[in-house]
């Protein structure tokens, strides 16, 4: 499962989630505009990409920890 869940029914292509990712993580599709996560595996979980999304459409999925 990709930490970054996209919602493509509410996206709009803004490309505000690509430019506030600190990791440069995620890419827009060149043909459709629409994000998408380029490197699953190294995002921080810090929640740069939803903060600003104007239509609501992340979601982090934060990995389970054991005690």
């Amino acid at each position: 499962m990709l930490p970054i869940q996209i919602d493509y029914k509410r996206c709009n292509g803004c490309g505000i989630c690509e430019k506030n990712c600190p990791g440069d993580l995620i890419y827009s599709d060149e043909k459709t505009g629409l994000p998408y996560i380029k490197y699953p595996d190294e995002c921080w979980f810090c929640g740069a990409c939803r903060i600003d999304c104007p239509k609501n459409c992340l979601d982090i999925k934060f990995p389970l920890t054991s005690l």
